[in-house]
C-alpha cells in the first residue's frame, strides 16, 4: 500500500460520524478533542498523558504493570498474541480498531496480522501517547485518532474487529466504552478485551480496593465484562482468567 499521509487520513475520515466534524491533523494524527482534558483525573490517567511515560511505556511500564496485574503466572506477550489471533481471527482485508491504543504497540501488532490490504485505526485520548505512536509507526495503512473511547467518533458497524487491551480498567465509564465498541463492530466481527478481574472473597476485595483506589484502577467482577457482552447482543463469548486479569472475546452475530 502506497498511500500518502493525506490519503491515509482521508480513509479514516470516511469512518467518522458527525462527532468527527472539525477534526484537525496534529503531529500526524487526527485530533477530535483539541484542548479538552485527556481522560479522568485519576493517577493512572494522569500518568498516561504525561510526556515521559510514552518513552518507557512499551519496554518497562506495560510489561511490568501488566505482570503485576495478572500475577506471576499471568499472560506472557506470546500468550497475548495467541489470544489475539484466536479471539479476533483477523483476515487480510479487515478494518480493525485498537481502543485506548497508547503509543501504538498493539496497533502495530494488529497491522502485522492483517498484512498490507487491511487497515488499522488506533484511538486514544492522550496527545503525548499518540505523538509517540505516530513517530514509531511507518505503515500507511495504520492511522491514529485522538478521541474519547467512551463516545467513539466512528460510524455504526464499520470495523471488522475491535480490541481494547490493558486500558478499560482506567476509564470513568468502562461499560459505556464496551457499548461503543459493540456499536462500531460489523456483523460477524469479533471483539477482544484484556482487563482486570476480581477473583477473591470479600476480605481480598477490600485489600484490592486499598491497592487500586489511588491509581483509579477498577477491578471488574468475574462476570461483569462477559455480562456486558451478552447484554450487548454478542455471541460466542469466551473468557480466560489468570491472576487478576482476564481476556474476554466475543462475536457479533451476522444480520
Amino acid at each position: 500500500m502506497s498511500e500518502t499521509p493525506h490519503e491515509t487520513h482521508h480513509w479514516v475520515s470516511e469512518l467518522l460520524t458527525d462527532r468527527g466534524a472539525g477534526a484537525t491533523l496534529r503531529d500526524g494524527y487526527l485530533d477530535l478533542l483539541g484542548a479538552a482534558p485527556s481522560g479522568s483525573s485519576s493517577l493512572g490517567q494522569r500518568l498516561m498523558t504525561s510526556r515521559g511515560l510514552p518513552i518507557i511505556y512499551e519496554r518497562i511500564w506495560r510489561p511490568v504493570g501488566v505482570r503485576v496485574l495478572i500475577g506471576a503466572m499471568g499472560f506472557s506477550e506470546a500468550t497475548e498474541q495467541r489470544m489475539t489471533d484466536e479471539l479476533l481471527t483477523l483476515g487480510p482485508d479487515d478494518v480493525v480498531l485498537d481502543v485506548a491504543c497508547g503509543p501504538g504497540n498493539i496497533t502495530r501488532r494488529l497491522k502485522a496480522s492483517i498484512g498490507e490490504r487491511g487497515r488499522v485505526v488506533g484511538i486514544d485520548a492522550s496527545a503525548t501517547m499518540l505523538a509517540r505512536a505516530v513517530q514509531d509507526t511507518t505503515a500507511a495503512n495504520v492511522a491514529y485518532v485522538r478521541g474519547d473511547a467512551q463516545r467513539l467518533p466512528f460510524r455504526d458497524e464499520c470495523f471488522d474487529a475491535v480490541c481494547c487491551y490493558a486500558a478499560l480498567y482506567l476509564m470513568d465509564e468502562p461499560l459505556a466504552a464496551i457499548d461503543e465498541m459493540i456499536r462500531v463492530l460489523a456483523p460477524g466481527g469479533r471483539i477482544a478485551v484484556l482487563t482486570s478481574c476480581h477473583r477473591g472473597a470479600w476480605p481480598l476485595r477490600e485489600v484490592e480496593s486499598l491497592l487500586t483506589a489511588p491509581s483509579g484502577i477498577r477491578m471488574f467482577g468475574q462476570d461483569e465484562v462477559t455480562g456486558a457482552f451478552v447484554a450487548g447482543g454478542l455471541s460466542d463469548v469466551r473468557q480466560s482468567v489468570t491472576g487478576f486479569a482476564q481476556f474476554v472475546g466475543a462475536r457479533k452475530p451476522d444480520g
